[in-house]
């Protein structure tokens, strides 16, 4: 549980507008939540972050005050994250989810988690500012390491766990990259171990949830994380 004291940014202090109209439940509600919240001015900056928010991804209050949320965004999802906030100011949504994006830490970490943008109105009906929610995954923690630091593929494992994660059959595999099927099984089994997981639907959502796999279809590695030749 996040502590219950949130502290708002200083930019964010200085202006009024940026209110939540005297609306008690929502500022207790932005405090005690236990959620990573944060408010965003419509160039989509940081006004105000709760604790959760700031310790989830690393950085101080004083660091995040007036940062652009785009910047905590993996670059693969920056582009569609984009255009939902562009959809949200443009009162074509009242509010969004993505349910699977990646975010970078301070520490240049990859997590993945479900973001979620409301629209907060004031009172003409104009939006004020952007309501934003990050609920990591399930034992996201700090995040997987960024890429370069530990998880290098050969062209020929990424191109293996792209076929994996499209669903390409174990036998089609092999005959599009000319190996037996005990090849791509050798193959599938070193990306298992690597990743540490178990099987083939924990494999692929371990490399979207490192940044491993790129947003998208269909899938593809992140030329980052292919090991140079």
């Amino acid at each position: 549980m996040g502590n219950a004291v949130s502290s708002r940014l200083g930019s964010g202090a200085q202006r009024s507008e940026w209110q939540f109209s005297g609306n008690g439940v929502l500022r207790s509600f932005f405090e005690r939540s236990g959620m990573c919240m944060a408010r965003l001015d419509s160039g989509i900056r940081l006004i105000e972050a709760n604790v959760d928010f700031s310790r989830q991804f690393g950085r101080s209050l004083t660091e995040l005050d007036g940062s652009r949320f785009g910047d905590l965004l993996h670059q693969d999802v920056r582009s569609k994250v984009s255009q939902q906030f562009t959809r949200l100011l443009a009162h074509q949504c009242p509010r969004f989810t993505e349910p699977k994006v990646a975010f970078r830490r301070r520490d240049s970490a990859v997590f993945s988690g479900e973001l979620t943008g409301i629209a907060v109105l004031g009172d003409a009906d104009g939006i004020d500012n952007v309501m934003v929610l990050v609920r990591p995954e399930k034992g996201a923690g700090k995040g997987q390491p960024a890429a370069g630091r530990k998880v290098r593929l050969t062209d020929m494992d990424a191109r293996i766990l792209e076929g994996v994660a499209a669903g390409v059959s174990t036998v089609k595999l092999a005959s599009m990259l000319y190996l037996s099927r005990g090849g791509i099984e050798y193959h599938v089994n070193i990306l298992l171990r690597r990743l540490k997981v178990t099987n083939r639907p924990a494999l692929v959502s371990k490399a979207y949830s490192m940044g491993l796999l790129c947003q998208g279809w269909p899938p593809r590695v992140h030329p980052d994380y292919m090991t140079v030749s």
